[in-house]
């Protein structure tokens, strides 16, 4: 399973999650059955509010879930409808987080999540 975390900079497994999937400059993809870690740059960084475009977002990286410290409706709904599973990041890094993922211990956005900026952790 490849699980993406939206980040501010690339420091590997060691890197925070960043407080929101739209404006996060990068990328931490870790697939959870063999450990490998890559790294992309957010490709639709540009965008203005509310027309984020995840698979754009994602330079087209095929993911099942994604890590995010904050996350709108718009964005949860097409990543759902591209069958990919949102969910809360809890404090800690991304391996931590990953763990987390892994053990079934991390809250899932739901569909009807309101993201307004002064309720995200935006950076």
């Amino acid at each position: 399973m490849k699980v993406c975390f939206p980040v501010y900079c690339d420091e590997g497994l060691n890197s925070v999650p960043y407080g929101h999937f739209g404006t996060a400059p990068m990328f931490i993809i870790c697939d959870s059955e063999n450990g490998q870690v890559k790294v992309v740059g957010n490709g639709d960084l540009g965008h203005q509010h509310g027309m984020c475009q995840p698979l754009k977002a994602l330079s087209g990286e095929v993911v099942d879930a994604v890590v995010v410290g904050g996350i709108g409706q718009g964005a949860i709904v097409k990543l759902n409808d591209m069958g990919i599973k949102v969910f809360k990041a809890a404090n800690g890094d991304v391996k931590e987080n990953l763990a987390k993922f892994n053990a079934g211990e991390l809250e899932a956005f739901s569909m009807n999540h309101t993201c307004s900026h002064d309720g995200c952790d935006h950076h």
